[in-house]
């Protein structure tokens, strides 16, 4: 076989996998807008499910996503990202360094169903009296468990990109190592930072299995992080499988597709202004 033979067979199967994988993602999302954007309208974001989620909107889910998704980052974002300084710029690499990356790669790998029924023994029954029973705060507990690899592992990642000559010179000034951190690498390493974020918010958005067990499920509009509530995801599930209302759960799918896109493009868009003014630093 010639050497251009087999560049056109390699080049013909990396075109075909991404083509394919590009109809997938185009096939999925097309066929979940079509059927539920439909059943859209502003009714449907303005009220409360009834019977069961079989009939009414999406206001309960929709304000209980917020509140979830807000808290669950606004408590995994600082820890994971201080663990992976801590990793990056105050340890040396050694045993104590690799065993917690181990942790933390074995509980990315942990299914979602099994964390739940961990947050549900120790979060809901347990800590009953600190964390309300099946609450926001919660399932924000049982995700925070979930998404902190994710955050620590790319996090490090933007930090080991920055390269040593940035550290180095602003040690030379006389800049404190804290100082050098908080000033210096942070602000250089703060998009791959901003990527891990919104892993992180795809992950938790998305998440069902582990909430069944830990949030409650509620179609009330939640009052506080102690109220039980349920996300968007939560009731496609249990409008679908619950009551077989598939309208309902369809364009419940469409609003979380559409949610998630708008996410990763505001994401994307904000990454390259990020990126630019980096560069043009």
């Amino acid at each position: 076989m010639s050497i251009k033979l087999k560049e056109r067979l390699a080049e013909g199967f990396v075109w075909g996998a991404a083509l394919l994988t590009v109809a997938i993602l185009v096939l999925i999302v097309g066929y979940i807008l079509v059927q539920g954007l439909g059943k859209l309208s502003l009714s449907f974001f303005l009220e409360n499910p009834r019977r069961m989620g079989s009939e009414g909107g999406i206001l309960s889910p929709l304000i209980g996503t917020i509140f979830f998704t807000l808290l669950t980052m606004s408590l995994a974002t600082p820890v994971g990202v201080g663990a992976a300084i801590y990793l990056t710029e105050f340890t040396r690499e050694g045993p104590l360094v690799r065993v917690i990356r181990f942790f933390t790669d074995a509980l990315a790998g942990i299914p979602s169903i099994v964390i739940g029924l961990f947050g549900f023994a120790f979060f809901v029954v347990l800590l009953r009296p600190l964390t309300g029973g099946w609450s926001i705060l919660t399932g924000s507990l049982t995700a925070f468990c979930m998404i902190l690899p994710t955050i620590v592992r790319v996090s490090e990642e933007a930090l080991h990109s920055i390269p040593q000559s940035f550290r180095e010179g602003s040690l030379a000034l006389g800049v404190s190592k804290w100082d050098t951190v908080i000033h210096v690498v942070l602000p250089s390493a703060f998009p791959g930072i901003l990527t891990a974020s919104l892993l992180g918010v795809g992950r938790v958005i998305g998440e069902t299995a582990a909430l069944l067990l830990t949030l409650g499920g509620s179609l009330l509009v939640p009052k506080s992080v102690f109220s039980p509530a349920r996300t968007l995801s939560m009731h496609l599930y249990l409008v679908a499988m619950e009551t077989g209302e598939f309208s309902v759960a369809f364009a419940t799918a469409a609003v979380l597709v559409l949610v998630i896109l708008l996410l990763n493009l505001a994401g994307y868009y904000l990454l390259r202004r990020l990126m630019a003014r980096v560069g043009g630093a």
